[in-house]
């Protein structure tokens, strides 16, 4: 049992173990030289950060897939887990620093092109989908920079960095947050700076994990006490992020099941007595149903109220726009005959226009097949008179044949 269990466990290590491709001093020195905000990233930020905000400006999901490409703000964030995972003050201060211009730089400039942007959306919704963060943006940043440092540390680098930018977007939430700083909307201002925050603390959790699995070399110096603080403040962190995240997250939850069990609801009762469900609108975890029709009566609100709670949906949650109110049978009847009346006289107006239309049609043939008989008139006349050319024809050079005979036998 034990030879097998050791066999299995050797084929599973040779598929995951990973210390023989990964290169840990040069992948610190990549990530300590991308912290610096100065060079080449000065304008890469500037670049990107143009692109992600006329991409949610447009409602473009390619254009801001760009600017994540591009944007320079993943450097410092790892660095800051880089710097955790090894103990280095000195590295930690920098990566902090370098950070927090970036940031302060990218909410300026996307506050002052929203300010200045003639193009207002009527449905933003790029701009919304980056508002409401939940704990599936904690997984994505976490499993994100999982995936990131691990392609930090390959020996033979690929392409895990592209997608890996793409999927835990930084620059999009900044600049969505300096759209609410435009226009005064701090639902999108915080909401978006939320979503930040969670990229930017599950990213640096998910580097100083890794770092310290993957056995980075440490500064050495640092006592017990201080990185027991360190790990401390970590939770801290960690703890005050991701509470209000799976709050979001439930809510999310809760209220797609709301959406879906009025959904359900309205399927199955589309009537109600003699009155009908024609529309409803779902907000903020309640529903109301607009229904045409006869008034309902207290028992049919009453069935309605019970029909509604067994599919999961609480009278306190349901409000009724009844139309047609005060509306009795006669009434319904003298109004649906109106409208077959009404219905019947443009009917028989456009039979009318049909029936014109179809004369002139007629008319239109009978003159072409007029036509084309006179045509076919002219056309035997031509043979005719063809027939009778060629008889003269004919006659002429029998006369001329004959004429030369006569004067060859004078001679």
């Amino acid at each position: 049992m034990n030879a097998i269990w050791d066999y299995i466990k050797g084929i599973i290590k040779k598929y995951i173990y990973i210390f023989d491709e990964i290169d840990t001093d040069s992948a610190a020195e990549r990530i300590k030289s991308g912290i610096w905000f100065r060079g080449p990233n000065v304008w890469i930020l500037a670049f990107s950060i143009v692109i992600a905000s006329v991409g949610l400006n447009v409602n473009s999901t390619a254009v801001i897939i760009g600017a994540m490409l591009i944007s320079p703000l993943m450097g410092p964030i790892v660095g800051t887990g880089l710097a955790m995972g090894t103990n280095d003050v000195d590295l930690l201060k920098a990566a902090a620093k370098n950070l927090l211009i970036m940031v302060l730089i990218s909410l300026v400039a996307s506050t002052l092109y929203f300010i200045l942007s003639p193009l207002s959306l009527v449905n933003p919704t790029e701009l919304e989908a980056r508002t409401s963060p939940t704990i599936y943006d904690v997984l994505i940043a976490l499993f994100g920079g999982l995936a990131g440092i691990f392609e930090n540390s390959r020996k033979e680098r690929g392409t895990v960095l592209s997608g890996v930018a793409i999927a835990t977007a930084l620059m999009p939430p900044l600049c969505t947050a300096g759209y609410g700083l435009a226009h005064l909307n701090f639902h999108f201002f915080f909401g978006a700076m939320y979503l930040f925050i969670i990229n930017g603390v599950f990213i640096t959790l998910a580097t100083y994990l890794m770092v310290k699995y993957l056995r980075f070399r440490t500064v050495s110096g640092v006592s017990p006490v201080v990185a027991k603080k360190r790990r401390n403040l970590i939770s801290a962190i960690l703890v005050v992020v991701l509470v209000p995240s799976i709050i979001s997250a439930v809510n999310l939850v809760v209220d797609n099941n709301f959406e879906r069990n009025v959904e359900t609801f309205v399927d199955n009762n589309r009537l109600v007595g003699r009155s009908y469900i024609y529309d409803y609108e779902v907000k903020n975890r309640h529903v109301n149903f607009a229904i045409a029709g006869e008034p309902l009566t207290d028992s049919l609100k009453n069935a309605f109220f019970e029909n509604a709670a067994a599919h999961k949906i609480p009278a306190k949650r349901i409000s009724l726009s009844e139309h047609t109110v005060g509306m009795t049978q006669a009434d319904m009847n003298n109004l649906i005959n109106d409208i077959y009346s009404r219905t019947d006289a443009e009917i028989a107006e456009n039979n009318a226009q049909l029936n014109a239309i179809q004369s002139q049609v007629d008319i239109l043939s009978f003159m072409v097949e007029e036509l084309q008989h006179r045509g076919d008139s002219l056309q035997r006349s031509a043979d005719s008179l063809r027939l009778e050319s060629a008889a003269l024809q004919h006659r002429l050079d029998s006369v001329i044949a004959s004429g030369k005979n006569r004067n060859t036998r004078r001679r």
